[in-house]
């Protein structure tokens, strides 16, 4: 059965989420770089799954107006601090599960999703994967940044601490690229890797149909 896990384990955590990322995890240094990274053209369907308070979907429908952007979470709370974030913005927010997304198969362009993947269970993960395969379009691409393998001593130093927290152990076990892999997606490789306090993230790009 799937379970969702809010923010770092806790609802009360919710409102001070944005100033963490923002002050502490160097969050418009990963999210600009993943953004660059998903190659979006006019008129795409672009799904932000796991959109939380709707930062990364904010900075996508700004940098790509003429694009169809979608938000999706399993949270009511942080989609209703997003739809506030983005009076007068044309996007769309949806509440849902990565492991079973409310949308038909081979309808959407990108699919991106930040800091997510770690909240779900091994299996959770790989349901999720194979969720965004179904919905992708034929050389349909998805973009994944996420707590990954440790790149040095620093890094591993701090995995060691951090796989304790939720579902990061597979992440930092460098079992990410192997989820994707396995949902049947081609083309799969890691962009960039990045150094936070909390731990060494990487952002994946894969295609669907290579």
């Amino acid at each position: 059965m799937s379970r969702y896990i809010p923010t770092l384990s806790f609802h009360w955590f919710t409102p001070i989420y944005d100033p963490l990322l923002k002050w502490i995890m160097r969050e418009e240094t990963f999210k600009q770089g993943l953004l660059r990274q998903v190659g979006i053209v006019p008129a795409m369907q672009v799904l932000d799954l796991g959109c939380g308070t709707g930062t990364l979907t904010l900075m996508l429908k700004r940098a790509h107006p003429d694009a169809v952007i979608t938000g999706l979470d399993g949270d009511s709370q942080v989609l209703d601090i997003a739809r506030q974030k983005s009076r007068g913005m044309n996007i769309q927010w949806d509440e849902g599960l990565a492991s079973a997304l409310p949308y038909p198969d081979s309808t959407v362009d990108r699919v991106v999703t930040s800091l997510v993947i770690h909240h779900l269970s091994t299996e959770e993960k790989r349901r999720a994967f194979n969720e965004m395969y179904r919905v992708l379009k034929p050389q349909g691409q998805l973009h994944v940044l996420d707590f990954g393998a440790p790149h040095s001593a620093f890094t591993r130093l701090i995995a060691k601490y951090m796989r304790r927290l939720e579902e990061t152990a597979d992440n930092f076990d460098g079992l990410i690229p192997l989820f994707i892999k396995e949902a049947g997606f081609g083309g799969v490789e890691e962009a960039k890797h990045f150094v936070t306090i909390f731990g060494p993230l990487s952002s994946w790009r894969a295609v669907k149909g290579v």
